[in-house]
């Protein structure tokens, strides 16, 4: 399993790099607040790495709320069974 993980992954990093290298006629890039010129290729990749890490943050953002909630369905769990054992069965 871990043989066909980094055989996957080297050939992603060389598909990569051969896109970056078949598109490298520059570009110019307005971040509103300045402006640089990049590689097609370097700035395609960029954003695809970009927008990945931006769509992973969202989702881990996305599943604290329930997170949560089930910690403290755990909790809620935990001191019942507490109340149990003690022989205060309040519920």
């Amino acid at each position: 399993m871990r043989l066909i993980l980094i055989v996957l992954l080297l050939s992603v990093v060389v598909a990569g790099a051969l896109f970056g290298a078949l598109n490298g006629a520059p570009v110019g890039v307005d971040f509103y607040f300045f402006r640089c010129e990049l590689p097609l290729g370097g700035a395609l990749l960029g954003a695809l790495v970009l927008g990945w890490l931006l769509g992973g943050l969202v989702a881990w953002l996305g599943h604290l709320p329930r997170l949560s909630r089930q910690q403290r369905a755990i909790r809620d769990l935990h001191a019942r069974d507490r109340h149990r054992a003690e022989g205060r069965d309040d519920a």
